[in-house]
């Protein structure tokens, strides 16, 4: 009996000792979030070292010791995988040995440039930005959506997307001409051929609208001019398309020099719209342009007050004023 005793308590102790052991890494959560990125050939080791990096050393060393013990097969694993604050070591190590991603969030606005776009979308994502910058200069790409190396940049409407680390360009694109079909309704089509417009013409047109003010409540008012200008045969004269022309949009001062460049962006010199947006106009912009308020507004100035607003006129000797007394506010200040 006393020899029962006596391996019943010493199997009880190490049980306790067996437990306490394994607590770490079955009940003691990870400190903090991490964004855990494997590539193809990773070894255990190194993903040990990407927790380690992303979210804490000891917590790093226990997902490496629990991988050992699964004999996990990581060589072909990829992928990000989150950790979230309290996960366990064995969790985060069981999710990674059977390949359970975590998509990544992608939010952009307020981009101009492809090439812009594309630095942001390989900061974020496994395949890096030249692969991608190639395909959005591939007319043979462009084509498979219906776009030109001028129009692709249509496809890529600001917002918050979601999608895995490693997703490959081609995956990518064919995402986001869903999402734009998904915009693109029956309605806005409809809108868009009221206008004599296609969509892609369309969102052109927003691009240079929201270049020409930054003022959400203003921007039905300008695309409309805009709009007037082009039904009439009328040469756009838009200045962001010429700062897009000369590839500087930090131009503060327009010249008779400047709209003189040999640009088919520029609206000073060619009739009719760019062969392409000149920024990713939001989604916000374009529905301005479709629901654009009638008025008969041919050209506008920005205000001498600088309040980022315009004053706009139907004829041109108001328009003369206009222009007068924002380049007399300019001279003031200095601005050349």
């Amino acid at each position: 009996m006393k020899k029962t005793k006596w391996i019943i308590g010493g199997l009880a102790a190490l049980l306790v000792i067996l437990v306490a052991c394994a607590a770490p890494y079955f009940f003691i959560g990870a400190p903090a979030e991490g964004l855990v990125k494997v590539r193809k050939g990773s070894t255990i080791d190194m993903i040990g070292d990407s927790v380690r990096a992303h979210v804490d050393e000891t917590f790093g060393n226990r997902v490496a010791t629990m991988l050992n013990l699964m004999h996990a097969k990581v060589e072909n694993r990829e992928g990000a995988f989150r950790v979230k604050p309290g996960m366990s070591p064995f969790t985060a190590a069981r999710r990674i040995k059977n390949g359970v991603q975590d998509g990544i969030r992608f939010t952009f606005n307020n981009v101009r440039t492809l090439d812009e776009w594309t630095d942001r979308w390989g900061e974020t994502f496994m395949e890096g930005p030249d692969e991608m910058r190639k395909a959005l200069k591939d007319s043979a790409v462009c084509a498979k959506y219906g776009k030109t190396p001028q129009t692709i940049a249509c496809l890529l409407m600001p917002d918050t997307y979601e999608f895995y680390w490693n997703i490959s360009t081609e995956k990518m694109l064919d995402r986001m001409f869903d999402y734009y079909n998904d915009f693109w309704t029956s309605e806005r089509k409809a809108k868009a051929e009221r206008l004599g417009l296609t969509p892609d013409q369309v969102a052109t047109v927003a691009s240079i609208v929201e270049e020409e003010t930054s003022k959400a409540d203003e921007r039905g008012k300008v695309a409309r001019l805009y709009l007037n200008r082009y039904q009439q045969g009328m040469r756009l004269q838009a200045d962001p398309t010429v700062k897009f022309a000369i590839g500087d949009f930090s131009i503060k001062r327009i010249t008779v020099p400047m709209t003189q460049i040999n640009s088919p962006y520029n609206t000073y010199r060619v009739n009719g719209l760019p062969p392409g947006p000149i920024r990713l106009p939001e989604k916000s912009t374009i529905d301005a342009v479709l629901d654009a308020p009638q008025h008969d507004y041919l050209y506008m100035c920005a205000r001498a007050d600088f309040s980022g607003y315009h004053d706009f006129t139907r004829d041109y000797a108001s328009h003369l004023d206009n222009a007068h007394r924002y380049q007399a506010a300019l001279n003031a200040r200095g601005i050349k």
